[in-house]
């Protein structure tokens, strides 16, 4: 069985590219580029996984929250 550390780069049959985020001999945590995170049982899914030599994707940064616009009161 493979071993995958945390941050090793992984190419799914079916997910695509992703990321190791965790790993033990019962649970593989997988976050993909375009799936998100995923979990298997480990010994199911390592005939689906094999290690990638890809550069792992750069995180982005969530944006920050707008303030809400305040309606201006008009006097007649």
């Amino acid at each position: 069985m493979a071993n995958y550390t945390k941050g090793a780069q992984v190419e799914h049959n079916k997910f695509g590219f992703g990321t190791v985020e965790s790993h033990n001999d019962d649970r593989i945590e997988i976050k993909f580029d375009d799936h998100g995170t995923k979990k298997f049982v480990t010994s199911m899914a390592m005939g689906a996984l094999r290690k990638s030599d890809r550069q792992p994707p750069a995180e982005k940064r969530a944006s920050r929250a707008r303030k809400p616009k305040v309606p201006v009161a008009t006097t007649a």
